[in-house]
């Protein structure tokens, strides 16, 4: 078992920046893929990046490439979204997940081995 906690999420104004953390414990952090998540309301859970075990690739949805950077510290069993110039369309819950992979293509289709429990980003224009 792998128990998310997520943090760092608040009420910002457009163009603003948060970073959300997600501190991993139950299973060797290293050896999982991880990926956040978000979903706005009214509409369904997307993926917004991910970054395999080792930090050696990532993936960025369109709609926040250049924007956001994924990264994780294996030392911590920490993974971060450092969110950048946000935009009311970036507000919703988001979500932290973790795939028993090593690189993170499951994470593309949406589904995880383990989810965080979402926290609200709130972007005001």
């Amino acid at each position: 078992q792998v128990q998310l906690v997520e943090s760092g999420g608040g009420l910002v104004q457009a163009g603003d920046s948060l970073r959300l953390s997600c501190a991993a414990s139950g299973r060797t952090f290293s050896s999982l893929a991880m990926g956040w998540f978000r979903q706005a309301p009214g509409k369904e859970r997307e993926v917004v990046a991910a970054i395999t075990w080792s930090s050696g690739s990532t993936w960025y949805a369109d709609s926040v490439k250049g924007r956001f950077t994924i990264s994780r510290d294996n030392a911590k069993n920490t993974a971060y979204l450092r969110m950048n110039s946000l935009k009311p369309e970036d507000t919703g819950v988001y979500y932290c997940a973790a795939a028993m992979s090593r690189h993170f293509g499951i994470l593309m289709t949406g589904t995880a081995d383990y989810w965080g429990q979402g926290s609200q980003v709130t972007v005001s224009s």
